[in-house]
């Protein structure tokens, strides 16, 4: 439909590509979930008038002011890359998903005014006017990522325009961008995951004081908060990932069998548990029978379309798909089990669990989350190559033909190594920050 750009280092510019969504994704989540945080614990500081949650509010607020910063720094580089790396794609669509981008920037300036705002108005403002500047925060942390969702859901699954003569017509920005079968899903696995994400990370980081012996009251609320947010969010997500996989095997069957390694069409499909997919099945791994017609179609004899039903360069690369979505799945399933034990503590014991294996678990939940963010995207994004828009645009035909790929992702990933090391000296002088004029009393933490 479209002519192949002949370029050489088209897999170096799709990883250029990847590793500034690795480096910004994590941040995306911090800005869906952190300032909700944040206004919890002035809300808390508000209702109860405890000087605790009120010094704990401001020093998130130093957090969140950091990641935000760091957060524009690598928006603007994606969407540079966007236009640099694959101006077939944008030239050629950005009438249809071009809205989308528009309203994601008046959110990111919403969200921006009213940071300053709440930054400055610390001491400054009338209480509750100060935590009602803090709610446009929230809602534009929510409302931008809609908007690039909805860019990335028509994506996978396309629609609103049509193509004659190699030209997009007919188009319906609406349409495609809110009308698409995948966005309900993904909006909703995406925020539930910037609440996980933020919740074990933050929680985490308060789980390696308690481990070193800093626990007083102020670390026990601090670690509470994001954590109960992070529990009752993690068993949520295995039932949204059941909904997105039955949408996936609707709408992008290849996709569904790279998943599961499934070289052939067979009804009552086994689902895999770990292995190795080569010569067109699974290698190594643990078979439960019909599993995966069952929880794809729940219909244990439903036909499971296989990788031979389209042409070999019409799929993904199976086994990068597949170890990419079982470690999501893995790591998921992980965490659900540790709010399951948080939460149990929680309303049984009316306490956090004191043992040292659950602080040690925590603090490895927390990087473990990104891991499983980023490996849900490998899944999202390769699983649906070759193609960037699908069944319309193949990568191929929407990268640019310029050379210099291999310098520029030189320069890239030594940027990103510069700015990781800057922002987490940043938060450790944060974090080693005196505390204002708090003193901590020690004693049980309260229904908070």
């Amino acid at each position: 439909m479209f002519d192949p750009v002949q370029q050489a280092y088209l897999l170096e510019a799709r990883q250029m590509q990847a590793l500034s969504f690795a480096v910004h994704i994590p941040l995306v989540c911090f800005g869906i979930a952190f300032p909700a945080m944040v206004l919890r614990a002035e809300w808390l500081w508000m209702r109860t008038g405890d000087e605790i949650y009120r010094v704990l509010a401001m020093r998130w607020t130093k957090v969140m002011v950091a990641l935000f910063a760091c957060g524009v720094v690598t928006g603007t580089i994606l969407s540079f890359e966007m236009g640099l790396l694959w101006p077939g794609f944008m030239g050629t669509f950005g009438a249809v998903f071009g809205l989308g981008f528009a309203l994601e920037g008046f959110s990111f300036f919403v969200e921006a005014i009213f940071i300053g705002i709440y930054v400055y108005g610390w001491n400054r403002m009338a209480p509750r006017a100060h935590f009602a500047s803090g709610i446009p925060i929230v809602l534009a942390g929510l409302t931008g990522s809609l908007f690039v969702l909805s860019v990335n859901s028509w994506m996978n699954d396309p629609g609103g325009f049509a193509v004659r003569d190699g030209r997009v017509t007919d188009v319906q920005p609406l349409t495609a961008l809110f009308g698409n079968g995948h966005l309900g899903f993904e909006l909703v696995h995406m925020y539930l995951a910037g609440f996980i994400v933020t919740g074990f990370l933050v929680a985490a980081a308060y789980a390696v004081g308690r481990l070193r012996g800093h626990w007083g009251r102020y670390e026990r609320i601090a670690l509470t908060i994001p954590l109960t947010v992070a529990a009752l969010a993690a068993p949520v997500q295995l039932l949204v990932g059941d909904w997105a996989a039955r949408e996936v095997a609707k709408t992008q069957p290849t996709k569904l069998a790279a998943l599961e390694g499934v070289g052939h069409t067979q009804r009552g499909a086994p689902l895999h548990l770990l292995g190795w997919y080569r010569d067109g099945e699974v290698k190594a791994g643990i078979p439960v029978p019909k599993g995966l017609s069952l929880l794809a179609f729940h219909d244990p004899d439903a036909e499971v379309q296989g990788l031979d039903a389209v042409p070999a360069a019409d799929r993904p690369p199976v086994n990068v798909v597949r170890i990419a979505f079982q470690l999501m799945v893995s790591i998921g399933t992980f965490l659900a089990a540790l709010s399951a034990w948080y939460l149990f503590a929680r309303t049984r014991r009316k306490r956090v669990p004191s043992g040292r294996w659950f602080h040690r678990l925590l603090v490895l939940a927390g990087p473990a989350s990104v891991l499983a963010l980023i490996s849900g995207w490998v899944t999202t994004e390769v699983g649906r190559q070759p193609w960037v828009v699908y069944q319309v645009m193949r990568t191929t035909e929407a990268v640019t033909a310029a050379p210099g790929i291999p310098v520029g992702y030189a320069t890239l990933a030594a940027f990103y190594a510069g700015l990781i090391v800057a922002v987490a000296w940043i938060l450790r002088r944060l974090a080693q920050a005196p505390m204002a004029s708090v003193a901590e009393p020690e004693r049980a933490l309260d229904g908070s």
